[in-house]
């Protein structure tokens, strides 16, 4: 597995959806002996923990839309470089609070298409017909007529995206015998679910998008190139805040801390912006510090560090206190965003 993995992350190096390797090591103080290690980039939360306080609400719009777009960049470059991931799924995706991106992690099963060396690939509940057959047939000694292709990985996708819609682990679901003779029912039945706090937002493109990465024959399924072509991604959607808590970036949002008086006063403004300042760069460099006087984002305030670890420390440090009497709720900000001056109009 690790110079399997170490071989294709070599090999995918430079991608903003891959996570980066910066090199190797031997750790001597292993319980096993010397064992090889991976040194990669420190990455942050997992789509499978952003489910977990999803609790069965569903992700939003925006963050499926970020987590799809960011997934199929990825899928894209590898299977353009003939690679197979070969085990997607909500733990293997997680966000990079620098980049402010999706990332794909864990390529200890993947394999070059053609070139498969092991029969038990993708984890349960998100493995392709295909591979499952392959099992099936491996521990049975055969051999199975249909090689597993790039396929597989979109497959994998489409399960995940349909979890962070529906707020639901579907492993059950999508080993039941309805699954498999009818899913497209279900993938409508979850669409249609009251349950589902997206279902007033319509959401026919995420749900036709997710039908084309889960047909159960591969030479059916969408490519990664083609699910990028879907009207989906031309939706624009804000951010809630839960996602602004969950997902950190180098810029932090401190909000219930003016009120119009202080902004119409000057001085009072001046005397604020720099008890902020000193406030703020207790947790590190503050590069700028923004407070619009008129709407949208009146009141609010941005602070922008020189990277995310000093953003998450006063995020921590910061929500809850109280300043000028009231209680600061802080937090994150898109940094593209913020850079082109666009503030979202997402209030408490």
């Amino acid at each position: 597995g690790f110079r399997k993995e170490r071989a294709a992350l070599e090999q995918l190096r430079g991608h903003r959806n891959i996570v980066t390797l910066y090199g190797v090591f031997t750790n001597h103080y292993s319980a096993n002996g010397p064992s090889r290690c991976l040194l990669l980039e420190l990455l942050d939360i997992s789509v499978s923990e952003l489910l977990l306080h999803s609790s069965n609400q569903g992700c939003s719009m925006w963050m499926i839309q970020h987590c799809a777009r960011d997934v199929l960049e990825a899928l894209a470059f590898l299977h353009h470089k003939g690679y197979v991931h070969a085990d997607l799924k909500p733990r293997n995706i997680l966000w990079s609070a620098e980049e402010e991106c999706f990332k794909l992690i864990d390529f200890g099963l993947s394999f070059k298409e053609g070139n498969q060396d092991v029969k038990y690939i993708q984890t349960d509940g998100y493995r392709a017909p295909e591979a499952e057959l392959q099992n099936c047939l491996a521990q049975a000694g055969l051999q199975s007529e249909t090689e597993c292709t790039s396929a597989v990985d979109l497959w994998s996708l489409g399960i995940v995206l349909l979890e962070m819609f529906s707020g639901m682990k579907l492993k059950h679901t999508v080993q039941s015998q309805e699954w498999k003779t009818n899913s497209s029912a279900i993938i409508d039945r979850i669409f249609a679910s009251e349950g589902v706090v997206n279902s007033a937002i319509p959401a026919y493109h995420l749900r036709d998008l997710i039908k084309s990465m889960l047909h159960c024959d591969q030479g059916k399924r969408a490519s990664a190139e083609k699910a990028l072509c879907s009207p989906f991604f031309s939706i624009p959607f804000a951010p809630h805040i839960e996602d602004l808590v969950m997902l950190p970036t180098p810029v932090l949002r401190l909000l219930n801390v003016l009120n119009d008086a202080s902004l119409q006063c000057e001085e009072e403004y001046e005397d604020i912006l720099e008890d902020i300042r000193e406030e703020c760069q207790k947790y590190g460099p503050v590069v700028s510090l923004l407070i619009p006087k008129e709407n949208p984002g009146k009141g609010q305030v941005f602070v922008e560090y020189a990277n995310a670890g000093d953003s998450k420390a006063a995020q921590k440090m910061l929500t809850g206190k109280i300043f000028d009497g009231k209680f600061v709720v802080a937090t994150f900000y898109p940094l593209s965003a913020y850079k082109r001056g666009y503030l979202y109009q997402n209030l408490l």
